[in-house]
């Protein structure tokens, strides 16, 4: 019977224990030559004419977060670009997405692998690796992870990175994710950590142009890979996500996350029961149960919810909380949009995408930053607000959160590429009509 991938791809690869020991070496050192019969997969569609061939790659489909509407819009970018991933849930994502072919890795074969997949962190560098993408003239990963490690660079191909952060769970939340997955799953990723390194700085040292969702992403890919970035903001749907005038604000807060540890909804679970004050949690709640204790009785856990519902939330509620530091935040820019102020944990994203009504110079606030990240002061700061709350006007925080439509997300990458293509003589792969 044949596997997906045989179905997507045609006859698998041969790949033998040597060769995967070897493209593990050589993802870290680049000493070892790949043995004959390891190269992998043959695009099935690599175009001639005057347009370059186009690859996308994002490290995995299996939801739609902040990560996956950058894709959109990179997809929306590039009509004619493939698509490449490490795994895919098939109608975890937006249509737009879905639409494409998605050639997927070796690791999307396991059953049920959308289930557990986190839990092969240490597979994935092979598994990125195994996609060979050499008949592509252009490739631009979308990448937390491992995306920029795909197989198949060549000379004179150029790769473009926009990252949205370097692999957190190797760099800048290591401690976190290892205190949150026990003793013995914690000392086994601190034992993979100098690993994950080697290979994520080597795979980092072969893209041409990184482009950041942020300046705090930009001083993490400085501090990690030694590298400069371009900031581009990812895009929000600013049309969509709007005011309504109908609509008038309730007694709750909102909190929307994935389960991530870095996440800290557990703060704002604590901060709410703290100050009394209801909140609502769209996606999930926090991982364990030590947070019930701390829910009381104005807890609701509304899970993954559609946009209009979400849009909804945001027109009604008190304020979204964010205690995490995001590398950008799109929900922060989704809920002012909508004309709702934001409390934010006063780091990464946060700083450039709320307008701190503590500050004197601020005119038109967006919300509140608060410090330190803890439960207690995000409590303080849902009281300051409400304080205050006469200083948010709906139509000047839209007006803001307008910076950041699709239309500045395609033209600020637009603009960061084409310099680079230029200079290698290869014509742009976008045309005026998916840019406007």
């Amino acid at each position: 019977m044949q596997t997906r991938s045989q179905l997507r791809y045609g006859p698998a690869p041969r790949l033998t224990f040597l060769s995967c020991i070897v493209r593990t070496v050589n993802g870290i050192y680049g000493l070892l030559p790949l043995p004959a019969g390891a190269t992998t997969i043959t695009p099935m569609n690599g175009r001639a004419g005057s347009r370059p061939a186009v690859a996308l790659v994002h490290d995995w489909l299996t939801g739609m977060r902040g990560g996956e509407k950058v894709l959109e819009a990179l997809c929306r970018l590039l009509p004619g670009a493939d698509l490449y991933c490490l795994i895919h849930r098939p109608g975890s994502t937006c249509e737009l997405i879905e639409r494409r072919r998605v050639r997927s890795s070796f690791l999307n074969d396991l059953p049920g692998v959308s289930r557990y997949y986190r839990l092969l962190l240490p597979a994935m560098p092979l598994a990125a690796e195994w996609l060979d993408l050499s008949r592509y003239d252009i490739v631009i990963t979308s990448s937390h992870c491992v995306a920029n490690g795909f197989g198949g660079r060549r000379s004179g191909q150029v790769h473009v990175c926009y990252c949205h952060t370097p692999m957190r769970y190797a760099w800048s939340a290591l401690r976190l994710y290892a205190r949150s997955i026990g003793p013995l799953g914690g000392a086994a990723l601190r034992a993979l950590a100098g690993y994950l390194r080697a290979w994520d700085r080597r795979m980092a040292g072969r893209v041409d142009l990184f482009v950041a969702n942020s300046a705090a992403v930009a001083e993490r890919i400085r501090r990690y890979y030694g590298r400069d970035a371009v900031v581009v903001h990812p895009p929000v749907d600013t049309d969509y996500f709007a005011p309504d005038g109908r609509a008038r604000r309730e007694e709750f807060y909102l909190a929307v996350s994935h389960r991530a540890p870095y996440k800290r909804i557990d703060q704002a679970v604590a901060a709410c029961r703290l100050a009394g004050r209801a909140l609502k949690i769209v996606g999930a709640p926090p991982a364990g149960r030590a947070w019930r204790r701390e829910a009381g009785d104005r807890l609701e856990v509304l899970g993954w919810v559609d946009r209009h519902v979400l849009r909804d939330l945001y027109r009604r509620c008190r304020a979204l909380l964010m205690p995490a530091e995001e590398d950008f935040g799109i929900a922060a820019v989704e809920a002012t949009s909508c004309g709702a102020p934001v409390i934010a944990y006063a780091a990464g994203g946060a700083c450039q995408t709320v307008r701190d009504a503590a500050r004197a110079d601020v005119d038109n606030p967006t919300g509140l930053l608060y410090r330190p990240q803890s439960a207690e002061a995000l409590a303080e700061a849902i009281r300051r607000l409400e304080q205050i709350r006469d200083r948010f006007e709906p139509g000047a925080m839209h007006a803001w959160a307008c910076r950041f439509s699709p239309q500045r997300f395609a033209e600020g990458f637009t603009e960061a590429v084409a310099p680079l293509l230029r200079e290698r003589g290869l014509p742009l792969p976008w045309s005026s009509s998916t840019i406007n």
